[in-house]
């Protein structure tokens, strides 16, 4: 992403966040629909999984859920705020870190297009940092929106705007088994940014992405609430694990990398066993290394616990009112 484009998401979002203060402070009842604003904190945790060029299952690689390899699920940790100007409608601000993991040799071989892969023979991890400004809407409580439908259960589909952070690692491993990691980006290992190979796109590390998903949400009470909600990231960058294109010709390290670079470069870029060509050790400058169709994308399955802040009702008279006449509704 464009170092223009980033300054233009950050300084929106940082104005977006001043603007919906100043109106919680000032005049909430009357932001949205003349109602008073009600907000929620909160913080999430669950599975992450990674879907991209390395790993997978049997047959052709993709990045769907075919070749989810949950050996490498992963936990995400997260918080939000959330703004409800109605009840069927709600303005999400979230951050969230994850880790993810790829590699090839976990592949389960039954036929030989998965073999190619696993000759690749290529691994990788990042950490993985993002934020997010979503639009939460739920459907039942807007078909009812005109009544006194409060249920506890509470169906919801949610979708918006990220920007995420990454810094791919990769692997070699010693004579004595061991494996030391190394950062991918400025090895530069499909020739990114050469005038060689003009297709190879220098990345960056801080790309946007789109969030979207749904969800269950339950009032345990007034003020706690509990979610099951599922979402997945459209990302715009086939290098969260650092293959998209074609190998290269490795003297080109040399004369664009510090010769201690240059020598990592090599070991890092292919690292093919011969599996289907026993013998082999490098595969020839041109051949495919990944797939540039699909973007690399991840996804979580997350518990979410979000606790109401500030008065829940408007007045004494209508916290009565709702202590006496609750009802076990569900949806």
């Amino acid at each position: 992403m464009k170092p223009i484009v980033h300054q233009f998401v950050v300084k929106r979002t940082i104005l977006l966040l001043i603007v919906l203060v100043l109106f919680s402070k000032s005049h909430a009842q009357a932001f949205l629909f003349g109602e008073k604003v009600k907000w929620e904190v909160g913080f999430n945790f669950g599975p992450s999984f990674f879907l991209g060029d390395l790993g997978g299952n049997s047959g052709k690689g993709t990045n769907n859920i075919k070749d989810l390899n949950f050996e490498f699920t992963k936990l995400m940790k997260g918080v939000f705020l959330t703004m409800y100007p109605k009840n069927w409608i709600g303005l999400r601000l979230a951050a969230n870190i994850t880790y993810l993991e790829g590699d090839d040799a976990v592949i389960n071989t039954t036929g030989i297009d998965e073999l190619w892969r696993k000759q690749r023979n290529l691994d990788f991890k990042t950490n993985v940092i993002e934020g997010s400004l979503s639009l939460e809407v739920f459907p039942t409580m807007l078909l009812k929106r005109n009544s006194d439908y409060e249920p506890r259960l509470r169906p919801y589909v949610m979708g918006g705007i990220g920007v995420f952070h990454f810094n791919p690692k990769g692997s070699i491993t010693d004579a004595s088994g061991d494996k030391t990691w190394y950062h991918l980006q400025p090895l530069r290992l499909e020739g990114q940014g050469m005038p060689e190979y003009p297709y190879s796109k220098p990345y960056n590390l801080t790309q946007i992405n789109i969030p979207y998903g749904g969800g269950l949400k339950y009032f345990a009470s007034e003020r706690i609430n509990i979610s099951a909600e599922v979402l997945y990231r459209k990302t715009f960058t086939d290098y969260i694990d650092d293959v998209s294109t074609r190998y290269i010709d490795p003297n080109n390290y040399n004369k664009y990398l510090s010769a201690q670079d240059a020598a990592l470069a090599y070991k890092l870029s292919d690292k093919s066993v011969g599996i289907i060509y026993p013998g082999m050790t490098r595969y020839p400058a041109d051949t495919q290394r990944g797939d540039l169709k699909d973007a690399d994308t991840y996804f979580t399955i997350v518990l979410k616990l979000g606790i109401r802040l500030g008065e829940i009702y408007d007045s004494p008279f209508a916290r009565r009112a709702a202590k006496q006449t609750k009802c076990p509704a569900i949806y």
